[in-house]
Order: structure tokens, then C-alpha cells, then sequence
């Protein structure tokens, strides 16, 4: 018997380092799927080893079956699908309830290089100069080329206190550096407010289990601050619990379809916006860019199909894929990619993205700035 949870994540990689099945998820017990052809050559396989081998001292039976299902999952060669130890997914539990050891920062792979999203604000990664856009050649000395982002988190991620030393090439520079992180338990609160004059600017650095708890009282203190319009910062946002972002949805949009969600059998199925949640019409712009992924496409599609908020910024990054995570019964799991997302209207978010309303050219604060101007001046 093995258990499922239903997570929205990228297909990035928080750096607890843990492995982003954007996790703190329900797990839901179910039944075991239809046994698949060719099982019996497998089986048969595994006895010939078991009974056969020279040097029988060598056979290791949880080695054997997690390298079997890791030769399983790899010929998918699906970047979103991976096998996890006992030990990874146990660790990948904490990821989205808030707290874990690490170096905290989100990863993801783009033309085939482990790239920093995003660190998180006070982290042992932000600390150490660790800065979105940066590029992972080595880890401990080993290069990253060929490695997959699973094979890289169980590298980098590790207990507090200990070192881990990277070899990173930052953003517009042509010859990397080494850096090495002291890894610390790392308390991630996934929501920032304060009032910019009246403009209430509110970041979601991702959608945890703590999400919606720390962002409903935001939405609630909106009037008692005399704010005029929102700024939601989506920007380098990896994705998270799709619960939660239906949650976060529904305190813009009153009624309708906040996401549809395609099965591997072409059945859709659709998540709603919820009810008897503090709501607000105030006017918004939603920024986003090519690190904003998986969940946070989610919201920024829906917005953008309600016509609730105007999206600016980049094009998101086109992780449409939704993620099931199974338990096996030894405490392994399996994250495998078995459904598509689609936005309200129908649009495919998997490999295109969520295009903005206003592309920007500008980034950092000069697009924050521009937010505020933009509401300011349509304020008056």
C-alpha cells in the first residue's frame, strides 16, 4: 500500500536544499494502480539475482529496489518525475511547513545548468552572496553537468551546522567563484506586507501550509490601512501547495474556476474559488518573471482571465505540470508528473507560461517602482 499527496510544485527544488514537491502536503491514502505489463520479467529478474549471485553477502535488498525503481523512473526522462529515499522524502515533508535545514534558496534546471531561483531573505545562501540567476557548476568540487536536480539537492542539502562548498558562476560574469555555505535551520514566513503610501505591496515567496494563514489577516487589515490598490510580488515565486493557492485566489476573484486540471485519461477537472473568505476588489498588478513557476502561474493566469489584476513583468516560467507524490511502503516515494494544468479560459501553462499584460524591461525596484506609479496615477 502506498499513500498520494496532490502538490502544485515546480519543477523546482527548494534548497533546503529539499526536493520542492512544493511538501507540508496531505497525504492520501489510496489503493495500488493496475500492476503494469512486464512486472513478471522483473520479478523474475530479481530471483535469478537473489538466488544466483556469486557472493550473496553483497546483495542489498533496499539497494537493489531503489536503484530498480530509479531505472524505472529515469526512462520517463521527465525532469518532474524522481524517486525518493526514505531519508528524501521524509526530509521533503518540512519543506512546506515552513521551516528546514539548509541553505535556503529554490533551484530549478535551464539549458541543462542547476540555476538558482531565488534565496530566501536572511539565508545562509543570501548570506553567502548567493543571488538569483547564479549558476551551479560544482558541488564539493564535482561538477554539475549531466548531474540531474535530484542528484544535485541530495548534494548540497545536509544537517545544520555543516559546509557545503559551491562552485557558482554569477549572473553576467564570465569566470565562477567558490563559495562556501554553512547550512542552518532556515524559518521561511512566505508572506511580506507593508503599506507603500497607499499602495499595499504584498510578496509570496512561495505557497506553504503557513500561506494562507499569514496572508488572510493581510487582506483583512487592507481597509483599517486606507489602501488604495495592491501590488502582489510574485517574482522568483517556485510554486507550492495548489490548496493554497486556491485559497490566496479566492480572496480576489468571488465565484468561477480558479484552475482546470487535465488528467493523463483527457479527463478535466476544475478547482473553484472558495467561499465566506475575507475578499477585496481593490485595483492590482500582479508582477511576475521567467522564475515565477508551477502555483504562482496558477494565480497570475487566473487573475489575468478574471480580468482581476493586470500581470506585468516577464513571461512566467511554463511549468504547467501537476505533481502526484506517492509513498511506497518502505518509506521511499515516487513524484511523478500525472496531469496538466490549464487556466480558467482553457490556456496551456505547461511549456509556454503566462504571458504579462505589460512586458517590462526593467527589474528589481525599477519594476516595483513602476508598479506604484502605474496605481498612482490611476488612482487620480
Amino acid at each position: 500500500m502506498f499513500k498520494k499527496a496532490k502538490i502544485v510544485i515546480s519543477l523546482l527544488i527548494v534548497i533546503s536544499i529539499v526536493a520542492i514537491f512544493s511538501g507540508g502536503c496531505a497525504l492520501i491514502p489510496t489503493g495500488s494502480p493496475k500492476t503494469a505489463q512486464g512486472v513478471d520479467v522483473i520479478k523474475q529478474a530479481w530471483d535469478i539475482i537473489s538466488q544466483q549471485y556469486v557472493e550473496p553477502s553483497r546483495l542489498d535488498s533496499a539497494n537493489m529496489t531503489g536503484a530498480a525503481i530509479k531505472g524505472l523512473v529515469d526512462t520517463l526522462n521527465d525532469p518532474y518525475t524522481t524517486y525518493l529515499t526514505p531519508e528524501q522524502y521524509k526530509e521533503g515533508q518540512s519543506n512546506f511547513a515552513g521551516e528546514f535545514e539548509g541553505i535556503g534558496a529554490v533551484v530549478s534546471i535551464q539549458d541543462n545548468n542547476i540555476v538558482i531561483v531565488s534565496p530566501f531573505a536572511g539565508s545562509p545562501a543570501e548570506t553567502a552572496g548567493i543571488t538569483a540567476g547564479d549558476i551551479i557548476k560544482a558541488i564539493n568540487g564535482e561538477s554539475t553537468a549531466n548531474m540531474t536536480l535530484d542528484i544535485a539537492v541530495s548534494k548540497i542539502r545536509g544537517p545544520k551546522g555543516t559546509t557545503v562548498k559551491l562552485t557558482i558562476l554569477h549572473k553576467g560574469d564570465t569566470a565562477p567563484v567558490e563559495i562556501t555555505v554553512t547550512r542552518n535551520t532556515v524559518e521561511v514566513a512566505s508572506v511580506h506586507f507593508e503599506m507603500m503610501g497607499s499602495i499595499a505591496y504584498i510578496n509570496i515567496n512561495q505557497f506553504t501550509g503557513r500561506t494562507e494563514s499569514e496572508f488572510a489577516p493581510v487582506i483583512q487589515q487592507l481597509k483599517d490601512a486606507n489602501a488604495k490598490g495592491i501590488i502582489m510580488d510574485l517574482r522568483g515565486n517556485p510554486g507550492g501547495l495548489l490548496d493554497i493557492v486556491v485559497d490566496v485566489a479566492s480572496h480576489f476573484i468571488t465565484e468561477g474556476i480558479v484552475v482546470q486540471v487535465k488528467s493523463n485519461k483527457g479527463v478535466v477537472e476544475v478547482d473553484k474559488v472558495k467561499t465566506g473568505v475575507v475578499t477585496t476588489n481593490l485595483p492590482m498588478v500582479v508582477l511576475v518573471d521567467e522564475f515565477s513557476a508551477s502555483g504562482s502561474e496558477v494565480l497570475a493566469g487566473a487573475l489575468q482571465d478574471h480580468k482581476r489584476a493586470l500581470i506585468s513583468g516577464n513571461t512566467t516560467y511554463g511549468k504547467g505540470s501537476v505533481c502526484y507524490l506517492y509513498q511506497l511502503s518502505d518509506g521511499s516515494g515516487i513524484y511523478i508528473t500525472g496531469s496538466r494544468w490549464l487556466t480558467p479560459n482553457g490556456r496551456m501553462i505547461e511549456g509556454q507560461g503566462i504571458e504579462p499584460d505589460v512586458k517590462l524591461e526593467i527589474t528589481g525596484d525599477d519594476a516595483l517602482n513602476w508598479a506604484l506609479n502605474y496605481l498612482n496615477n490611476g488612482l487620480h
